[in-house]
C-alpha cells in the first residue's frame, strides 16, 4: 500500500493535484481517492484524474482492483500532512489526539499555526499547543 500511495502521490502532483486521502476496501478491490488543488475540485477534475490513473494502474501489474473512485475531499477535508495545517491556518478544525493534553483529547477551534512540530489551536479564546505526533485525526470543521 505504501508503494501505491507513493505512485499515486507522484502521479497526481505531476498533474497539479494533491492526494488528500486514500481508502482501500472490499479486500483491496475498491480504491477510493480524495484529491484537491488550491482552487478546488470539480467533476471534470475527477474524470481527468480517474482516466489518467486507470491507465497508470493498468500498466502496474501488481495492483489488482475492480473499481476506482475519485472525489473531492469535501468541506470537512482531512488534515494529514504538516502542509495541510499550514495551508488551512486560520480555519476552524476538529483535532482528536491519541493521548490527552490538558485533560482533553478533542479540540474544536481555529488553527493558529505550527512551530517546532507543535500545532497551535485556539478553542474558546484559549490557545492550546499539541504535538503533531500526538494527532490521531484532524479535519476541517466549517460552520454553516
Amino acid at each position: 500500500m505504501q508503494d501505491l500511495n507513493a505512485l499515486l502521490d507522484k502521479s497526481l502532483s505531476q498533474l497539479g493535484y494533491e492526494l488528500v486521502d486514500m481508502e482501500i476496501s472490499n479486500r483491496g478491490k475498491l480504491i477510493r481517492l480524495f484529491i484537491d488543488k488550491p482552487e478546488g475540485i470539480n467533476i471534470d477534475d475527477c474524470v481527468l484524474v480517474s482516466n489518467h490513473l486507470s491507465d497508470l494502474l493498468a500498466v502496474e501489474h501488481d495492483i489488482d482492483y475492480d473499481r476506482l473512485e475519485v472525489s473531492s475531499p469535501g468541506l470537512d477535508r482531512a488534515l494529514k500532512k504538516e502542509a495541510d495545517f499550514v495551508r488551512f491556518n486560520g480555519e476552524r478544525a476538529q483535532v482528536k489526539l491519541r493521548v490527552p493534553v490538558e485533560g482533553r483529547k478533542n479540540f474544536v477551534g481555529i488553527l493558529r499555526g505550527l512551530e517546532q512540530d507543535q500545532l497551535a489551536i485556539e478553542c474558546e479564546g484559549v490557545l492550546h499547543h499539541v504535538a503533531l505526533s500526538n494527532i490521531d485525526k484532524a479535519k476541517l470543521a466549517p460552520e454553516f
